[in-house]
């Protein structure tokens, strides 16, 4: 039997139009650098217009960005529609949109506030699965490729999914959602050619964690087994591109941590 029946065939990133939320900054803007690189063509999602400008001056022609917030339907609708009309459908989403949080159950001041509890998971948890649902939709209506793969979508979670810290009650409960559902959403696409993976993140070298002070990032750095250091948001893009390119990983969670293990505090 030939040896290219029976390797599966990787999705080429080159052509392929990838819809990246958060896509201004951070691991975001790592990933859309990198996915550039490889040919692909470019729609960020982001709340912030300026950081958006500057991305896509950047990045190019192949580029564009819609303001959008994840968590209102018509608002990702729209950058979707305009994804498609601007470059003929969507094969990619990457969801980097989030929040973070720091509040105890009870605190100094009382038990934590229940509208900021909410206002996290609506971010982190429903905005990641509004986007998928509505990317997928237009995914479905791409021409099946290699085992009738029609498009990849990743996720964005955190090591906090599983080792939360003091504190990060409603951070952690948001990512642990979007792990849940990264099997139950590979299962109900899968009829569509479209795979469901997640990426649990460590601490990553962010512009948000580059305001943070030593007292702050020394802990965590030691925490880190190996390398000592925080991660590089490249190092993130490179999983993002793996996940494409392996038509056989569908499903999972993949922690990307340096095998830090999160203390309490």
């Amino acid at each position: 039997m030939p040896l290219d029946i029976l390797i599966g065939e990787k999705m080429n990133i080159k052509d392929k139009v990838a819809v990246i939320t958060g896509g201004a900054s951070g691991l975001g803007l790592a990933t859309a650098k990198l996915l550039k690189e490889k040919g692909a063509k470019l729609m960020l999602l982001d709340l912030n217009e300026d950081n958006a400008k500057a991305a896509v001056e950047e990045l190019g022609d192949i580029s564009d960005y819609s303001i959008t917030n994840v968590i209102e339907e018509d608002s990702v609708k729209a950058a979707i529609d305009k994804t498609v009309e601007k470059f003929g459908g969507v094969n990619i989403l990457v969801n980097c949109a989030g929040i973070g949080s720091a509040s105890k159950t009870v605190g100094r001041d009382g038990p934590h506030p229940l509208d900021y509890f909410k206002l996290v998971l609506d971010i982190n948890l429903t905005g990641t699965f509004n986007a998928i649902r509505l990317a997928a939709d237009a995914m479905g209506k791409n021409e099946p490729e290699t085992d009738n793969e029609c498009g990849v979508i990743i996720n964005t979670a955190s090591v906090a999914a599983f080792d939360g810290q003091v504190g990060q009650v409603a951070y952690s409960a948001s990512k642990a959602g979007v792990v849940g559902m990264t099997l139950p959403i590979a299962r109900d696409l899968a009829r569509m050619g479209i795979r469901n993976n997640t990426i649990a993140p460590g601490i990553f070298d962010t512009p948000l964690m580059a305001m943070a002070s030593d007292e702050v990032r020394k802990p965590l750095i030691e925490m880190t087994q190996f390398p000592k250091r925080l991660g590089y948001p490249d190092e993130f893009a490179k999983l993002v591109a793996q996940i494409i390119e392996n038509p056989f990983l569908n499903g999972e969670t993949i922690r990307l941590d340096g095998a830090i293990r999160m203390q309490p505090k």
